[in-house]
Formats: C-alpha cells, structure tokens, sequence
C-alpha cells in the first residue's frame, strides 16, 4: 500500500464527489484534462489526480465515478485515499453486513439495477474488482518533492504524529476526523485538529462541508458539500490555487444540509 507519492509535474486534489459525475468531468475539463480514445482523462502537462476519498454515495453515479478512479489508478493516472463511505462500501462489497444509511443506499440500489442490465455474474466481477480498490487504498498521502515531504492528503484530517505511519486509530482519524460523540440530529460533533498542526507540511483534507476553501493553520479544506447543490473544488499543487464547478443540483435529497445549516 504505497503512501508517498512524488509531485512530478503536479497534482490536482479533488475534494468529496460523492457520485457527482457529470460535475467530475466539467471540472476535469475545467483543469485541462482531455480524454483520450480509451475515456482516459489526461493533462498534456502530466499533471495526475488524487481523490480525497467518498467518490460514492449519495449522489447519482456511484458505480460510475468509481469506475471511473479504477481505471485511472490502473492506468497510473490518478491516487485516492481512504474515507468514511470508502470504508464502509468496500465492506459491503465484501459481504459484510453494514447499515447501508447517509446515502450509502444508493449504492445498494445502483448495483441493483446493474444486475438487472448485465446479470448477476458481472455485477459479482464489479464488486470484487471494487471491493480490491477500495480496500487497498492508503489512509493518507505524502507528497514528496526532492526528496522533501511538502503535503500530506487526508480524508478528514490527521494529526502530525499519525504522519506517514500506519495503525487502526490511525486509519480511523483519518476517516473520521477528531469527534467527540453525536448531537441531536446524530450529526458528529467534530472538534478541531488543525489547531495543532505544527509541521510546515500542507493538509489537504475534505469530509466536512464547507462553503468555500477553507485555508487554517496550513491546512486546506476543499469538500465544497457538491452532492448538497454545493461546488465540486479542486486544489492545484504546487500552485495553491483553487478550480471550483457549481453542482447541477442538490442530489442529497435532504432539505437540511451541512451547507445551509
């Protein structure tokens, strides 16, 4: 499970899709990458992507977008990381039982349908082929540049010790972020770990919606809530700079989202 990665040419870090697919693609347009005959997106600079995890659930397209990253990641176009939906799809592509709620029913209801176009047989062989990506994902990511580590990428976070290691605690931080029980809409209620960010490494981190980039303490948020009729951001590295579409819709089916609450 490889977790350094080289900047190269650069990276673009995508915050939360969650199945916004038709909104990964004007933004990868939007970066300069061109599909070639196969549907591969590439940028003629050599530019690659990273995914900062939830590619899946809630939205519209989950087998799609995640599709999507598997041939990216074969072809060694594209990274993705761990996540709390990552998570817990992958464990129920692997046939455990896991409460399939917050939008990870849609899942279950798309590889439904898929048997039904394309049978039982291939839907299995999709499963698997998922299930492997998912679970082979690191929990997070360095970026290494002359043999300097300058960004770590995390789903939600990650404090400056967990750095570069490997443990359960670990891996659940950085699905999870730092939270301290559940209020009483059963939302998480999350405390802050950027405030004791020290290294001169840059986070990259999404999980919690915000309404725009958030830049604190060296670390950067880019889960714009896309899947909440929010915006689907990119963060361009080494420039800094920030690409952003606006989602087409609000697909959550909630009224009440993290953005406007």
């Amino acid at each position: 499970m490889q977790n350094q990665i080289e900047l190269g040419n650069g990276l673009d870090f995508i915050g939360d899709i969650h199945a916004c697919f038709d909104e990964l693609i004007e933004l990868l347009h939007k970066l300069g990458y061109i599909p070639d005959r196969r549907g591969l997106y590439k940028h003629p600079e050599g530019r690659r992507i990273v995914s900062l995890g939830d590619v899946m659930s809630r939205g519209p397209y989950s087998i799609q977008t995640m599709v999507f990253f598997k041939n990216h990641m074969d072809a060694g176009l594209a990274y993705m990381i761990d996540s709390n939906h990552g998570w817990k799809i992958a464990r129920w592509l692997d046939g455990r039982k896991v409460t399939m709620g917050h939008g990870d029913e849609k899942v279950e209801e798309e590889f439904a349908a898929f048997v039904t176009k394309n049978g039982r047989q291939a839907a299995e062989k999709l499963k698997k082929e998922l299930r492997d990506l998912l679970m082979g994902v690191p929990s997070h990511l360095i970026i290494v540049q002359d043999g300097i580590q300058v960004a770590v990428a995390a789903h939600a976070g990650i404090r400056d010790n967990y750095i570069g290691k490997d443990s359960k605690r670990i891996r659940d931080f950085c699905r999870y972020g730092d939270t301290d029980g559940f209020d009483e809409t059963g939302r998480p209620i999350r405390k802050d770990w950027t405030v004791y960010h020290r290294s001169d490494k840059i986070i990259i981190w999404g999980h919690d919606p915000k309404p725009e980039p958030l830049v604190k303490n060296n670390t950067v948020n880019i889960d714009q809530g896309a899947v909440f009729g929010g915006y689907l951001s990119a963060y361009r590295f080494p420039e800094k700079e920030f690409v952003s579409v606006k989602a087409k819709e609000n697909y959550s089916g909630l009224a009440e989202t993290p953005l406007n609450s």
